[in-house]
């Protein structure tokens, strides 16, 4: 078995990961009627799961294809091409589940959990947010005490992907005290959900409107597992935590890479076919200016995977590298919602149905941009990551610095009109996440200049960067627009439009 996965040709396997994939969605199954119901039938899961997807991140010496990052990314891109929800189950097991374990599991754990995702088709998923704390992680309340029996781990988490379907978690939590305070630092344990004692009970099921095929829900904890189940952090906890967060984050593009081609393809194609006043939509001015959004979008993406591929391996330490991997989720979660946006109104009235792969899409790409972190939130430290490292270069000018400044070198020049002004370091809060998009979008003009000097087709290379500039003129506008408007309150008094009529 092992033999054969790991010398089989990548081309080969993904190539019939795809073929067997469009099969099994199109002729044996409606994926188009499926989307509408939750979850996946079970002989349609097997079908898939049989193909071995997830062994691209399983070590070669357990019998996987060796965690390389660029297959881990086509089996993402691949999934994504025909179920968005199928790729984030994919995506939940590869970077949140056994890339960690491979990483900082105890050696004695890992044969016995590779193989059962090798034969037996199992999952895993990954567990830090809890309903008081979600994005500040750090004051997470699960706690867990050594006992003679092992490490007793206790609390409440949601909004975990595959709740109550992946057979493994890794649970986040923190160290009981003698005196019962819970420690600054985070631990993560391995708990195998399908033995006694190490089962977690799920007390609710959400109704989220959209990846109806993954169940989310509300999970108690109680439960204990043996000592060897600690995962071994490189140095602190906390990095560790950053170094899977960050990992996670800098693979986005792999689920975003075949969205995003599928909704270009369904609209050039829709938009060849669809005749209006004797010639196709794409003899339209605006439809080729939307189309070309499209491919800018599929162009950048192409950048972050390949980007991707070179820095986000399990031997890079990425626990320090915030800014890469804040630009890379936050600017393809972006990306997959526009192109979502865009095929609906390319399509018409038949695009806004759960039927259409732009309808679903809207609902399925939305959530990208709030979970891991969301975007506005991810924008804001992008900024203020930049604004500390001008403060410490004593360097006012931002396009002086973003010149000099590693992530942004490569492409900052194609921006100098824009971003040649005096910025101060003090700025509200509304205004870093303005800042922080014009930044992202510099750092990712980087990368799709990195991909064109590899040989990416030029045009397209340059199309895209036309794009951004675009978009970075606007953001910069924005940024400059002095708007400090606040909430106002009792806004009900005084406002009622039918008594001035």
């Amino acid at each position: 078995m092992s033999i054969t996965i790991t010398n089989s040709v990548f081309s080969t396997f993904i190539e019939n990961f795809r073929t067997n994939l469009k099969q099994l969605f199109h002729q044996t199954y409606n994926i188009d009627e499926l989307s509408a119901e939750r979850g996946l039938p079970a002989d349609l899961l097997d079908g898939i799961m049989k193909m071995r997807p997830l062994s691209v991140a399983i070590p070669e010496e357990y019998g996987g294809r060796g965690v390389i990052v660029k297959e881990c990314l086509s089996v993402l891109a691949a999934a994504s091409y025909e179920s968005l929800p199928l790729s984030l189950t994919f995506g939940i097991n590869i970077a949140l589940f056994l890339e960690p374990l491979s990483k900082y599991g105890d050696s004695s754990v890992k044969m016995g959990v590779f193989s059962r995702f090798l034969e037996n088709q199992n999952m895993g998923g990954l567990m830090i947010t809890e309903p008081n704390y979600g994005s500040d992680a750090l004051n997470m309340k699960t706690s867990n005490k050594l006992t003679p029996d092992g490490y007793h781990i206790k609390g409440t988490k949601h909004w975990q992907g595959l709740t109550g379907m992946a057979d493994y978690w890794l649970i986040a939590s923190r160290k009981e005290n003698d005196n019962g305070e819970l420690g600054r630092d985070i631990d993560f344990f391995l708990c195998d959900n399908t033995l006694p004692g190490q089962q977690i009970k799920v007390t609710e099921y959400y109704d989220n409107p959209g990846l109806l095929m993954i169940p989310y829900g509300l999970n108690e904890l109680d439960i204990v597992v043996p000592e060897y189940h600690k995962l071994k952090p490189e140095s602190t906890g906390i990095k560790m935590m950053l170094d899977i967060l960050h990992r996670s984050r800098l693979q986005f593009p792999g689920m975003g890479m075949g969205f995003i081609h599928r909704m270009l393809d369904e609209a050039v194609q829709h938009c060849n076919n669809r005749i209006v006043g004797g010639s196709n939509l794409l003899a339209m001015d605006n439809v080729q200016f939307q189309i070309t959004r499209l491919q800018s979008a599929y162009t950048i993406c192409s950048a972050m995977c390949a980007r991707s591929s070179a820095i986000s391996g399990i031997d890079h330490s990425l626990a320090a590298e915030g800014l890469e991997a804040n630009a890379m989720k936050a600017v393809v979660t972006d990306l997959m919602q526009e192109s979502a946006q865009l095929l609906v109104q390319l399509s018409g009235a038949n695009g806004y149905r759960t039927s259409h792969i732009g309808g679903r899409g809207i609902m399925d790409s939305r959530p990208f941009q709030i979970f891991e972190g969301s975007n506005e939130m991810l924008y804001a430290q992008i900024a203020d990551m930049v604004l500390r490292a001008m403060k410490k270069e004593k360097q006012s000018h931002l396009y002086e610095f973003l010149k000099l400044f590693k992530p942004t070198a490569r492409a900052s020049a194609h921006f100098q009109n824009d971003l040649s002004f005096t910025i101060s370091t003090e700025i509200p809060q509304r205004k870093l996440v303005d800042l922080g998009k014009a930044l992202a979008r510099v750092v990712c003009a980087g990368y799709v200049l990195e991909l064109e000097d590899k040989g990416f087709r030029k045009d397209l290379a340059e199309h895209s960067i036309l794009s951004l500039k675009q978009e970075v003129a606007t953001l910069i506008c924005a940024f400059q627009f002095d708007n400090t408007i606040t909430t106002v309150k009792d806004y009900l008094d005084g406002s009622a439009w039918f008594d001035f009529v």
